[in-house]
């Protein structure tokens, strides 16, 4: 959708909710919401392969590689809500390890996209398996759901967490055990 679309809309649903919907507070809303939602959305603009672009390297380490509480924020996609938390991603490797910061991207690339926490949890595991070829992915999201707080059952206080295994994360008790241990609060 085009920002001209987008701020079209965004005008009519301010005429349908607002009784003053041309007071100056509202005048520049609608094109202030399409920016917002541009930069909100850009992960669909975004090949989560190519965030990884090139940067694995040849390193002879088998252990545990973990990156933690990497903040989030994205849309909740049945209401274009916020939730927003911290991504906890893990990864074994068979001699070939990423650059860091490129764990933290791959998680903005699927936040920034309309989205529910179960599939962006399993979208970064799965990219992580298909890039890097490790022995084992786990990643777990934490977060806090607008949508919950905000509307419907207005519990403040509720929390999400979702994961998603894979490799020796899955099949290995100990393995799983290891990073839960690893991204405990402390």
């Amino acid at each position: 959708m085009s920002q001209n679309e987008v701020e079209t809309h965004v005008a009519a649903i301010l005429r349908a909710i607002d009784p003053d919907p041309e007071r100056e507070g509202l005048e520049r809303t609608p094109m202030r919401v399409a920016r917002a939602l541009a930069y909100l959305t850009k992960g669909y603009e975004q090949d989560p392969a190519g965030v990884i672009n090139g940067a694995l390297f040849t390193e002879r380490y088998s252990e545990m590689i973990v990156v933690r509480d990497i903040d989030f924020f994205s849309l909740c996609e049945h209401h274009i809500l916020p939730f927003f938390g911290q991504a906890h991603v893990a990864y074994i490797p068979r001699e070939r390890i990423v650059g860091i910061s490129k764990v933290a991207r791959l998680v903005e690339v699927f936040a920034r996209r309309l989205q529910v926490q179960e599939r962006m949890t399993t979208q970064i595991a799965a990219t992580v398996q298909d890039q890097l070829d490790p022995l084992g992915v786990a990643v777990v999201l934490e977060a806090e759901h607008l949508c919950m707080r905000m509307r419907g059952v207005e519990k403040q206080n509720s929390s999400v967490t979702t994961s998603a295994m894979l490799g020796s994360f899955q099949t290995n008790q100990k393995t799983r055990e290891e990073f839960m241990t690893l991204i405990a609060r402390r």
